[in-house]
């Protein structure tokens, strides 16, 4: 998952620099108004590369991964309601 989020970022960012040095290296010469849009094209694309690379997939695990500290891991399952306390799991 990790790795697809990663390549999915890259490819976003890749083609914002594209559009943007394109639009003012070559687009320029023959249109002005397509290289403005090209770079507000541009302009909206690293927000929404944030958000891909970002994103949680349905079988990442986030806030509920086990710190490694039994103590405190039997604390928090006790906050969320997975365990009652002076239970012990199976």
């Amino acid at each position: 998952m990790y790795a697809r989020r990663r390549r999915a970022y890259f490819l976003l960012m890749g083609g914002c620099l594209f559009l943007f040095v394109s639009a003012w290296t070559f687009v320029r010469l023959w249109s002005v108004p397509a290289a403005v849009v090209m770079c507000l094209v541009a302009m909206v694309i690293p927000p929404v590369a944030a958000v891909v690379a970002n994103r949680r997939g349905p079988d990442d695990r986030w806030w509920d991964d086990p710190s490694g500290d039994p103590q405190s891991d039997e604390w928090w399952d006790e906050l969320d309601g997975r365990k009652h306390p002076g239970e012990t799991e199976p």
